[in-house]
């Protein structure tokens, strides 16, 4: 039986992703077309989306240059309905970007000063780039890396090891991609 000191746990936790990655949710995103990217199922086609700057959807919007994302602070109850551009934007910039800048000397990152892209095909280039960059990053922790506190820019995360931080990314990964994957189920077999 192996004690847990020999556990290679970070090695678990990137597998953990990368499996699904590689096996499951980067073949399903192969051959995203726009009309997927921007599918608004809802009743009344106000779900938050990636969209041109000068079409002002939501009181609240961000980014940096001629696309942006729509958001509101604080949330409305219940939330409204998201696109697929808008959770990629969301899992690009939110859940890695912004960490890989915090954590791992990454470009610096947050939803206002983002480059967000108008097309899937763009936006699976910066899936991509941000992913390639946060597991690169996080492969070069040791254990004393993993057990100290993720610091003040996590806000309820601060205190906690960076190891809660990684599981955590992992959850947001698996489960937003898996909504994305949901969604491109939806838009096949309602067109």
């Amino acid at each position: 039986m192996t004690q847990a000191s020999q556990l290679d746990v970070l090695t678990s936790v990137i597998y953990q992703f990368e499996y699904h990655w590689k096996e499951q949710i980067r073949p399903r995103l192969e051959g995203l077309t726009d009309a997927e990217y921007l599918y608004d199922p809802s009743a009344d086609r106000s779900a938050w989306t990636v969209h041109p700057a000068d079409e002002r959807r939501t009181e609240m919007q961000a980014g940096a240059r001629d696309t942006v994302v729509d958001f509101a602070f604080p949330e409305p109850d219940p939330a409204p309905f998201t696109t697929i551009g808008w959770r990629l934007a969301h899992v690009i910039v939110g859940v890695l970007a912004v960490r890989s800048h915090a954590h791992l000397g990454g470009p610096e990152a947050s939803y206002q000063s983002w480059d967000y892209s108008p097309t899937a095909e763009g936006a699976l280039e910066q899936l991509d780039a941000e992913v390639a960059r946060w597991f690169d990053g996080i492969r070069k922790f040791d254990d004393a890396r993993l057990a100290q506190p993720c610091g003040p820019d996590e806000g309820p995360w601060g205190e906690l090891p960076m190891l809660d931080l990684l599981l955590h990314i992992n959850r947001e990964l698996i489960h937003h991609l898996a909504e994305i994957a949901l969604l491109r189920d939806l838009y096949a077999h309602t067109r």
